[in-house]
């Protein structure tokens, strides 16, 4: 991992962006090429650059992602302006220690049998790039910026804009 401050500072940025978001599209690889994207709930987003979720061991997208290791994570909140694409390399696990500690009693709608279900797997997404736009989420924030690129030409505020390479 890149131990940059500037890195570090981002990279905490990210979490506390789309730690408060319930959905991610994960977008895998097929055999063919074609990219599929699915929505995933995150049960854990660490500040080291790692995030967890559960799956089917034997799922599509664990195929996929034996097949081809890298992935993309997309996370929207409009109502707050908040975007987020993380690109990075997942593994598909059989963790049970993890499975223990990221556990929830949702989780079994899709594992009747809980937490020894034969079919539960993980999968840890490792970020080796993202990029985020915070905008001004304020409707009058937001309008001021308008008029005012409309009476100086300038482009208004967009907010803030990082990558970051891990």
């Amino acid at each position: 991992m890149n131990n940059d401050p500037n890195t570090q500072k981002n990279l905490e940025k990210l979490v506390e962006l789309i730690k408060d978001i319930d959905v991610a599209m994960m977008t895998t690889m097929e055999d063919d090429g074609c990219l599929r994207s699915r929505p995933m709930r995150a049960m854990e987003t660490k500040a080291d650059g790692e995030i967890w979720f559960f799956t089917g061991y034997e799922s599509g997208k664990s195929h996929e992602i034996a097949h081809d290791s890298h992935v993309n994570l997309s996370y929207a909140k409009p109502s707050d302006e908040h975007y987020v694409s993380v690109s990075g390399t997942a593994r598909v696990l059989r963790d049970k220690q993890k499975i223990e500690e990221l556990w929830n009693p949702f989780m079994k709608t899709w594992f009747p049998q809980g937490k020894d279900d034969p079919n539960i797997g993980l999968i840890r997404v490792t970020i080796d790039k993202a990029e985020y736009w915070d905008a001004p989420n304020s409707a009058v924030v937001h309008l001021y910026g308008v008029v005012k690129a409309a009476i100086t030409g300038e482009r208004p505020d967009a907010g803030e804009n990082k990558k970051i390479n891990l």
